[in-house]
């Protein structure tokens, strides 16, 4: 599913226009996305929670002459599944 596609079920779903839908949907994305980049967790119960975690420097390799060099320490966005989110993906039996 693309963002057009999850527009078109959220407009159907909550019987809003697509340019409404598209509208909430962007500026939830934008809101999320300037939370987590200023350092804050972003967690939707039952959904999952997104948040900024620092990666380790750490030595790799070039892979066209396979020299090493060194990767720099950076922050980089995760998300975590909620329980709820979890359990529809692989439920029990």
């Amino acid at each position: 599913m693309n963002k057009g596609q999850l527009v078109d079920q959220v407009a159907e779903k909550a019987t809003v226009t697509k340019k409404q839908a598209d509208a909430v949907i962007t500026t939830a994305i934008e809101t999320i996305m300037a939370t987590v980049s200023a350092g804050e967790k972003v967690t939707l119960v039952g959904f999952g929670s997104f948040e900024s975690r620092d990666r380790k420097a750490r030595e790799g390799r070039n892979p066209k002459t396979g020299e090493k060099m060194e990767i720099p320490a950076t922050k980089v966005p995760a998300f975590s599944a909620g329980k709820l989110f979890k359990e529809m993906v692989a439920p029990k039996d």
